[in-house]
């Protein structure tokens, strides 16, 4: 595994490759980016991973601060894995350059996470526009956890007319079912079970949905959930995942999203 801290001896190295698959991270690894690089592993190219904790997408700079930094631990994994390079550029690194595309920003962005975090999205497809065209990756792998964080990817990337793939892969979950994030390290014990138990409601309230419109009532819904133990809930949607239409009635496939918080701790996840 070879570590780079700046660009340009990045790109001297990949220029003699003949493409790479990118897997992007803001480190704090865990079985879900473990599963995005495994993925990328078995295509014939070869892996980067970066690692970068992007402040501009954070709406709060005390969240900024707390976000879990694990890198010795992080390094030890990826060695595991035996990836071939390793990117951990500075903000200066990243952010010291005019890119040549502009970010196109799908009206979605407004939609969800968009509205409970104001400039979150711009943030995202800033860095990722940015690492696009510092690597020129053949693919990058992204999870579908970050669902609407994929999306507007995708759309930039078809917009801008950028020759990267993406390779969308499986939402990680633990056995409990609760998905893998960075910030789960965050929760104690008996918060993680409350993410479980809303998990397996959702999961049951999707089929019942599924049947029948009607068990869509969004005030009973967060009623129950408050029952499980959230604080404060963000949003529950329901949207079909190929266009992102809201569904109006039972037999249509959706899935449903939601952001809430367990005590001051926000996560997201779409079932």
């Amino acid at each position: 595994m070879k570590i780079f801290k700046d660009k340009h001896t990045l790109q001297k190295e990949i220029l003699k490759t003949k493409g790479i698959s990118f897997v992007p991270t803001m480190g704090g690894l865990h079985k879900g980016h473990i599963s995005l690089i495994k993925k990328s592993k078995k295509f014939q190219f070869k892996t980067l991973v970066s690692i970068f904790v992007n402040p501009k997408q954070f709406n709060k700079k005390s969240d900024f601060r707390s976000y879990p930094r694990t890198t010795k631990t992080d390094l030890k994994k990826l060695k595991k894995l035996k990836i071939n390079y390793l990117y951990i550029p500075s903000f200066k690194d990243i952010y010291g350059f005019k890119p040549k595309k502009k970010v196109f920003l799908d009206k979605f962005s407004e939609k969800l996470c968009g509205r409970f975090r104001r400039g979150h999205f711009e943030g995202v497809l800033n860095v990722v526009n940015r690492f696009l065209e510092i690597i020129k990756p053949k693919y990058i792998f992204l999870g579908k956890k970050d669902y609407q964080q994929l999306y507007l990817i995708k759309k930039h990337i078809e917009k801008r007319k950028i020759k990267s793939k993406i390779i969308e892969c499986e939402t990680i979950r633990e056995n409990n079912g609760v998905a893998f994030s960075t910030r789960n390290s965050n929760l104690d014990k008996n918060q993680i079970k409350i993410a479980s138990n809303i998990y397996y409601y959702l999961r049951k309230l999707k089929k019942k949905i599924k049947k029948n419109y009607n068990f869509f009532n969004l005030n009973k819904i967060k009623k129950d959930l408050k029952d499980l133990g959230v604080s404060k809930i963000d949003y529950l949607e329901n949207y079909n995942t190929k266009n992102f239409k809201k569904i109006k009635r039972q037999g249509k496939k959706f899935n449903l999203f939601i952001a809430y918080y367990i005590k001051n701790v926000r996560l997201i996840d779409n079932i």
